[in-house]
């Protein structure tokens, strides 16, 4: 089955030593596995080396106790005592976990120094050291070192950053599921010119409201619930899951519209997905799909994103039907790469906004610093392993930070 993980490579460590992690910003932590571990992954499918950070090796590295300032923010904190390593647990949507202790390192990343010019940076942040993984995360085929959680949280990377006043808590991504490759930058971005919606205050995720969808211009009905900013209801825009997954009722009303303006004939394959044999261009057999978010933004998904290919002949739609909902019963949508492919979105919590716009992530964006200088990011300088591997199309980022020497909050 071909679906979409995207993972970037950053250094920890003095020196500093590389490790591969996918970026996911459903979550709000940054860890790697850690030496030792028995039952960590010592190879993966992905074509890249895997390497276990040691603390012992690093001459900046620290403990992290309960009684650090930054275990306040972790829900386990409740269960330390004096003198006891700050440990975290996080369990992801697939229902794979990572269990270890927290450590204080430096983290360096590039820093744009001009146009398509960087050089390095580090800062100490604090981040998990893993003993024991579960799930895919166990797993050879799509192994990584870590996850790099882009939440909001105070304990995600951006937001450590942004504490020690290197950055302002903006980011973007832009995905390439057609060349591979990609541009993950922290920073202001100057262009392309984004259009934003609100994210909805006081979410754990990164939640906006949808108001509207339609197939070709042809309404679909939202359950009323999508459209109320009570609760933990509405739509979460998270990197780090592959498609995107609709309310059964939504899906249903959906696929069926798509079929109508194409008709089809649907099979299930894995349980999963719903796939059919088509022969000739889907970009202009079938529909795009259009959602209206709160002020008017509107995400444009095309065939060639909503749709993938399971051989020559063969497609399937990355629609799926979730049936996610709340504590309180309310739907949620959770939007994935599938939508989020060939559009730079940028992540401003400064202003708690979120936008996108088509792009080419294999041309360039430009940020600026606090003065208003822009500078030009390009995707040209990006390592690339975009290929299929066991059914899993991979693609490496690479990450850029802007560094606002002059930023004044």
């Amino acid at each position: 089955m071909s679906s979409s993980l995207y993972f970037t490579k950053i250094k920890l460590g003095s020196p500093p030593k590389e490790y591969y992690v996918q970026v996911d910003t459903g979550s709000d932590i940054l860890w790697v596995n850690c030496a030792p571990c028995p039952k960590c992954p010592v190879k993966t499918d992905l074509g890249i080396p895997l390497s276990l950070y040691d603390s012992k090796a690093s001459s900046t590295s620290k403990n992290v106790g309960c009684e650090d300032a930054f275990c306040s923010f972790i829900m386990q904190s409740e269960t330390c005592g004096a003198k006891k390593p700050c440990s975290y647990h996080v369990v992801y949507g697939d229902g794979s976990t990572s269990d270890g202790d927290f450590v204080k390192d430096n983290i360096t990343l590039d820093q744009v120094t001009g146009n398509l010019r960087t050089a390095p940076l580090a800062q100490e942040v604090v981040f998990g050291c893993g003993k024991n993984q579960s799930g895919q995360l166990g797993q050879t085929e799509s192994a990584v070192d870590g996850i790099m959680g882009f939440g909001q949280s105070n304990t995600s990377v951006i937001s450590q950053l942004a504490a020690g006043g290197s950055v302002k808590r903006i980011f973007s991504h832009c995905l390439d599921n057609m060349n591979g490759g990609g541009i993950f930058a922290i920073g202001e971005v100057e262009s392309p010119v984004v259009k934003t919606t609100p994210l909805v205050p006081n979410q754990v995720h990164y939640n906006v409201i949808l108001k509207g969808m339609d197939v070709d211009g042809e309404p679909i009905d939202l359950p009323p619930s999508l459209a109320s900013t009570n609760g933990d209801g509405g739509t979460i825009i998270d990197s780090g899951t592959t498609l995107a997954y609709l309310p059964q009722n939504l899906y249903n009303s959906l696929i069926e519209k798509i079929t109508a303006k194409q008709q089809v004939k649907l099979h299930m394959v894995q349980e999963t997905f719903a796939c059919f044999s088509f022969t000739s261009n889907t970009d202009k057999a079938f529909p795009v799909v259009n959602l209206h978010f709160e002020d008017s933004l509107k995400l444009s998904v095309y065939p060639h994103d909503y749709l993938f290919s399971l051989r020559e002949d063969m497609y399937c739609f990355g629609w799926q039907s979730g049936g996610m909902t709340t504590q309180d019963g309310a739907d949620v949508i959770l939007l994935g790469d599938l939508v989020l492919s060939n559009k730079l979105v940028v992540y401003d919590l400064e202003n708690e906004v979120i936008g996108w716009a088509d792009h080419n992530c294999s041309s360039s964006i430009k940020v600026k610093d606090g003065s208003g200088a822009a500078y030009s990011l390009g995707a040209d300088n990006l390592i690339s392993a975009s290929s299929v591997m066991n059914g899993t199309l991979v693609t490496l980022l690479s990450i850029l930070i802007w560094v606002f020497h002059s930023f004044t909050s």
